[in-house]
């Protein structure tokens, strides 16, 4: 079969940001059931792409507080210094064949249960939600909104030094705290959160 010049672009180096990866194929970010109760599984699962040409691969969408505690699921998560040694593991062996390392952190807001923190569920809006668990969401004050920022600036510190490469936040799907803020069907703030799409962005361009 002859080759396709076509096609050669996806084989070329691609700069994202200050890395650049030695290809276009990129592993999304995608869930697998082990997160961070399996680390050397999730480790040699990752490094099998890497050591297949991937030239960036990811999480799947890594918590970054234990109020988006998503338990039963089993994700990476980015609590503390325990889970930054875990996904150092995995950086480490996508390392090890020359790939980049990526981590999408994320806040998943009304869309937990926090079965395993037991802290209240926090939400852009005082809303029953029925998603994975009916749960009744508490309106996030600025003081929480401020805090969502820190936590997401502490998890990506720590990211850093667990080695990855690239950093970023997962804000789509309905899933994430920063859609909520966008959504107009869950955002029924009053205040510079809520109202104009200018507002209902604001969190998203503060993290």
């Amino acid at each position: 079969m002859t080759r396709d010049p076509r096609y050669d672009v996806l084989f070329e180096p691609v700069a994202i940001g200050p890395v650049t990866a030695r290809n276009r194929f990129y592993q999304v970010p995608h869930c697998n059931g082990m997160g961070h109760t399996m680390p050397n599984s999730v480790a040699g699962m990752r490094a099998m792409k890497a050591e297949g040409g991937w030239a960036v691969v990811a999480t799947e969408e890594c918590d970054i507080h234990a109020s988006s505690d998503v338990m039963p699921y089993r994700e990476a998560r980015l609590w503390d210094q325990g889970d930054q040694d875990r996904l150092a593991l995995m950086t480490e062996r996508v390392h090890e064949y020359g790939a980049l390392a990526a981590v999408e952190l994320v806040h998943s807001g009304h869309n937990v249960s926090n079965r395993y923190s037991r802290l209240p569920v926090m939400g852009v809006s005082d809303i029953g939600v029925n998603s994975f668990d009916p749960v009744q969401a508490c309106a996030m004050t600025r003081r929480d909104i401020a805090d969502v920022r820190r936590w997401h600036r502490q998890a990506a510190i720590r990211a850093r030094d667990a080695g990855f490469d690239i950093v970023y936040v997962y804000a789509g799907h309905d899933l994430s705290l920063p859609m909520h803020f966008i959504s107009r069907r869950h955002n029924r703030r009053t205040d510079e959160y809520g109202g104009s799409l200018e507002n209902r962005v604001r969190l998203t361009r503060e993290l």
